[in-house]
């Protein structure tokens, strides 16, 4: 079974920076537009549906915002656990080869 479940956490420490990015990208883009107002685009319809669309993606992006930092955090509390799974094991392998190749068998003979 474990051959078949594996996690790299590297992979999601990569993973975090790539959900970081994202957000930031998502924000940049909206700034770029941010100071175009309606009234230097053209005609009114046209203003008033880039302004709607301005709302919206603000909406919109606070929004994925605000779901990827949720995701951010699961992923990082997954990670930990990884990681204090991966240390406990490798604590306890080097604990069994410490007690095996030190001669004791544990049964206290």
């Amino acid at each position: 079974m474990g051959e078949q479940f594996k996690t790299d956490v590297g992979e999601l420490s990569q993973f975090l920076t790539n959900l970081e990015k994202c957000v930031d990208e998502l924000n940049e883009a909206r700034s770029a537009l941010e100071h175009v107002r309606a009234d230097q685009i053209g005609t009114s319809r046209l203003d008033e549906a880039c302004d709607k669309f301005q709302e919206e993606w603000k909406y919109g992006s606070e929004q994925t915002k605000k779901m990827i930092d949720a995701i951010k955090e699961g992923v990082k509390a997954n990670k930990k656990g990884y990681e204090e799974v991966e240390d406990a094991l490798e604590k306890a392998l080097k604990q069994i080869a410490d007690q095996s190749t030190s001669g004791g068998n544990g049964g206290g003979k």
